[in-house]
């Protein structure tokens, strides 16, 4: 530099498209900026200048602007699997049983069965859904799937006396309505969103708290006025009319929005995509200790909560106190979903997983004993919840972020088949468990137990690797 020349002005660029900021030379300010806003500014050149000025270049308004650019992908999402696969058995089954015990003479077992056969059918669908989205796109196959699984929804209203018709509805229901599960929608929900990717996926998967809270007083007013056909007929007809209206008109991948004239352009083949293939992730450690977590994750999640009436009915409280109770499940899942979406936005994922999954083990603890104070049972119920509003979101994170976009609802899917396959056995062996000590609390030990060992190997994965 020659001597007596002014000294170039102080320049920070980033690689991202720039958005330029000027702030006066005080390291705090900038300090404080980077802390509140998240930004990160990578591959800096900087120079010294008179006055201090700096020109600071980040992708803040980009990563501001997803909700504002995502949000009919999460209204399409949280309709689709509100009134998809993910809630509506599982929701509704309770509420007509007694209607059909009456009509024909089933038993509970019987009509309850048709769950656990749902729960096998997804078993085997889901992957070739999964698959499916990875090939063909998911807006084709969620459409395809919500118009199936509505038609067949609606065919129970024309249920006869044949407990195997009752069967073949529902097995064909899950067959067809693979496609709606969370494995279809949040797929293309990580690829919107990047920054705020925790909180948007738990935004659209309360649509099942959501359907929980509102399916069981809407279908009991329905029923009351045209029995329990026509509330077949109406869960049939909202799927038909509100969730495959919103999927075909506010579905869309990234590029199909980008595309020139607004229409449509050609789907980006899986290769394209950042993250492992199938084969490739398949053969990595960190695969398999997840889905192998999952299983007794989910049967101390699943054991509990649709155990919670008996359970709490052994430990001496009357029914009025328990309906006053059991409601909190479903207002704690919406909670977990935001609360936690905000977290894995902010901290290391294995690390939020392994305190919000962990901590249900409380619960087992507080409802195994003799405890029947109803603000520690409150406790316990809120505290299942909120883990069980989160599990889904930490898998669809922990997937993206670990193995990317690639293959991404094949392998979401396989985690999804490790969670429902603790889930749908795990009231059976609770009840059986019961049967054979007389009480829950071997079952609820053994919870508590299981649930704080297994989150804790979430904290094995490590970083988040760089996808290609």
């Amino acid at each position: 530099m020659a001597s007596g020349a002014p000294p170039p002005p102080l320049t920070i660029e980033a690689t991202q498209p720039p958005v330029k900021r000027t702030y006066p030379p005080s390291g705090w300010q900038m300090a404080c900026y980077g802390f509140v806003s998240g930004n990160m500014v990578v591959c800096c050149r900087a120079t010294e200048g008179p006055g201090m000025q700096q020109t600071l270049n980040m992708d803040a308004a980009g990563q501001d602007g997803e909700f504002r650019r995502g949000w009919p992908i999460l209204l399409a999402s949280l309709l689709g699997i509100g009134f998809g696969l993910a809630a509506v058995p599982f929701y509704t089954a309770g509420v007509f049983a007694p209607h059909l015990v009456h009509e024909f003479g089933w038993s509970i077992g019987q009509i309850m069965g048709a769950l656990t056969l749902t729960t096998l059918v997804v078993m085997i669908a889901a992957p070739v859904a999964g698959m499916m989205c990875d090939r063909f796109g998911t807006r084709k196959v969620a459409s395809l799937a919500l118009a199936g699984f509505g038609l067949s929804v609606l065919s129970l209203a024309a249920l006869g006396p044949s407990l195997i018709q009752f069967y073949l509805c529902w097995g064909l229901a899950a067959a067809l309505g693979a496609g709606t599960l969370p494995i279809t929608y949040t797929r293309t929900v990580n690829r919107w969103f990047d920054r705020h990717r925790g909180l948007a996926l738990g935004f659209a998967m309360t649509g099942t708290g959501l359907f929980g809270m509102i399916s069981k007083p809407l279908l009991a007013w329905v029923i009351a006025d045209h029995g329990w056909r026509g509330g077949y007929a109406a869960l049939g007809t909202l799927t038909l009319l509100v969730a495959l209206p919103a999927t075909l008109l506010l579905f869309r991948e990234p590029e199909e929005r980008s595309a020139p004239g607004g229409a449509p352009a050609a789907p980006v083949t899986p290769p394209s995509l950042p993250g492992f293939s199938r084969a490739e992730a398949l053969k990595q450690w960190r695969f398999w200790l997840i889905a192998l977590i999952l299983l007794p994750i989910s049967f101390g999640l699943a054991g509990a909560v649709p155990n919670l009436e008996p359970i709490l009915l052994d430990k001496g409280l009357d029914q009025a106190t328990i309906l006053t109770l059991t409601p909190l499940v479903g207002f704690a899942s919406i909670c977990g979903r935001l609360v936690g979406g905000w977290l894995l936005d902010r901290f290391w994922a294995p690390g939020v997983a392994f305190v919000l999954l962990g901590l249900p083990a409380v619960s087992c603890v507080i409802l195994a004993g003799g405890d029947v104070d109803p603000g520690m049972i409150r406790l316990a119920i809120l505290l299942l919840g909120f883990a069980l509003g989160i599990e889904y979101d930490v898998v669809a994170y922990l997937t993206s972020r670990y193995f990317g976009m690639r293959a991404y609802s094949g392998l979401y899917a396989i985690f999804y088949v490790c969670f429902s396959t603790g889930a749908g056995f795990a009231p059976l062996i609770f009840g059986i468990i019961r049967d054979a000590t007389g009480g829950f609390a071997a079952a609820l030990n053994i919870s508590a137990v299981l649930l704080p060992l297994c989150a804790a190997c979430f904290l094995l994965l490590g970083r988040y690797p760089k996808l290609a």
